[in-house]
């Protein structure tokens, strides 16, 4: 038996997958991602980071069944980075996508470049996130980040540390604010602003790209030898995983985030992508080669989250609670606001159930999570196929809401999207297929025909873990 490894280092944890050659997981493992929160943020060492990885990779090999391993493809979040010496020794802290130490760094950002052209050139609206602010952070706070002779984000850190090559994978590199949209290639302003010498990035490649294989040093030992690829974003890596890629295709992923994810054909022009960003919704290269990728998220999982705790409700109660909403109309009730730390509910008369309240946020979450869609829309025509996953999806009245929305959606059945992606993104570097369109389809059901299985949703089911990365 053939078998690829798939390993999606997220926010919350890694997830590592084996899959056979028809594309279903025969075994997975998880592991912690272990932050470190304090005063001045969070931020994890990159050591301990590799470790949680391979811990996830190990859990995974062992439950595996014979056969020849002959690929592992890693995808990770995004934005985060490490730096490292000349000896390939991380010389910093990787600080957390969604840290906002860089705060005075964004601001200053803001005086050299307008946000509508910062939008225009990386198709990023101008925020703390990014790459650049983070850098520059570095640079101005710990001396050694100048010793750095490479910069690697955390899938081609990891892929590397297990004996790859040093690259760049386009989708990652979207996400940092040095890469120009229209030319695929790094703006030199941006590098220039945020101390980054162009010498620290290693060559552009696109996920399936072999990039050598796992070396024994790594102690994986089922996985020495295998064909190594940073598989990209794992939001991109998740739309591979879950079967829509296709450029009128949409994955919408309601973890604790809620993420729409769309692949389109390159070539926007500059209003467009201005149009998108200044709606939230980031524009750049797809870990499918020659594609670019719309992404927009909401804080929905948040939301729905916090109106569970505030009915004093958890998420093993949402089957009762989806089945009580059945039928039930909110009566004008309405949950409104973005943040989930400053939501009001309003209409309140009559007799208030938990079941209208419940039904309230799910009709918010969705019409967030329409607002998204409408401007993708707007830009590239209306999607053909939503394909929805992650465990929010498990609530019916959430469907139900998103079909009454969006029309017909699909559920996938795989749970790990993002590490399935990878590892079919690692069979392409072993040549098992020559391109996407080679890749096996996932099995998907109609929501209409799923069952209701509320005591499934959670953070712990989801397939990623944040705004909108």
């Amino acid at each position: 038996m053939v078998l690829t490894v798939g390993l999606d280092v997220g926010t919350t944890s890694s997830k590592a997958v084996v899959v056979c050659e028809n594309g279903k997981i025969l075994a997975q493992g998880r592991a912690g991602t272990p932050w470190d929160t304090s005063a001045s943020g969070v931020q994890v060492a990159a050591c301990d980071l590799l470790e949680s990885a391979k811990a996830a990779l190990s859990l995974a090999l062992k439950d595996a069944p014979s056969g020849r391993i002959v690929a592992l493809g890693i995808t990770s979040m995004g934005e985060s980075g490490v730096l490292v010496d000349a000896q390939s020794r991380p010389l910093t802290p990787i600080i957390a996508w969604h840290d906002t130490r860089d705060g005075q760094e964004l601001a200053d950002l803001r005086n050299h470049v307008t946000e509508d052209d910062f939008a225009r050139r990386t198709g990023l609206p101008l925020r703390a996130q990014w790459s650049l602010t983070k850098h520059r952070w570095l640079l101005d706070h710990v001396p050694a980040a100048g010793r750095a002779v490479r910069r690697l984000n955390i899938a081609e850190w990891i892929a590397f540390s297990l004996g790859g090559e040093a690259v760049t994978e386009q989708s990652l590199a979207s996400r940092t604010g040095w890469l120009d949209l229209a030319t695929r290639d790094w703006w030199s302003d941006a590098l220039e602003w945020s101390g980054l010498n162009v010498s620290l990035l290693p060559e552009l490649v696109t996920a399936g790209t072999n990039i050598g294989t796992v070396a024994a040093e790594a102690g994986l030992s089922r996985l020495t030898g295998a064909a190594l690829t940073v598989a990209g974003h794992d939001h991109q890596a998740a739309v591979v995983g879950a079967g829509a890629g296709g450029t009128r295709d949409v994955l919408d992923s309601c973890g604790t985030a809620e993420a729409l994810v769309r692949t389109i054909d390159p070539g926007l022009e500059p209003g467009a992508v201005l149009k998108l960003t200044r709606a939230g919704i980031t524009v750049g290269w797809s870990a499918i080669a020659d594609k670019w990728t719309m992404l927009g998220g909401t804080q929905a999982g948040v939301i729905l989250q916090t109106t569970l705790s505030m009915l004093g409700q958890s998420t093993r109660d949402i089957c009762r609670l989806d089945g009580e909403a059945a039928g039930t109309r909110t009566g004008g009730l309405r949950l409104r606001g973005k943040d989930p730390a400053s939501l009001t509910l309003e209409g309140i008369s009559g007799h208030v159930t938990p079941a209208r309240v419940w039904m309230a946020a799910v009709d918010a979450v969705t019409a967030q999570a329409d607002e998204v869609h409408t401007a993708m829309n707007a830009v590239v025509g209306p999607h053909a196929s939503m394909v929805v996953t992650g465990g929010w999806s498990r609530s019916t009245a959430l469907l139900k809401a998103k079909e009454r929305a969006f029309g017909k959606v699909r559920l996938s059945s795989v749970q790990e999207t993002g590490a399935r992606g990878a590892a079919l993104f690692g069979g392409m570097a072993a040549g098992l297929f020559g391109d996407i369109h080679d890749f096996p389809a996932p099995a998907q059901t109609p929501a209409a025909a799923f069952p209701q299985q509320g005591s499934l949703v959670g953070p712990d089911n989801t397939s990623r873990d944040r705004v909108p990365s």
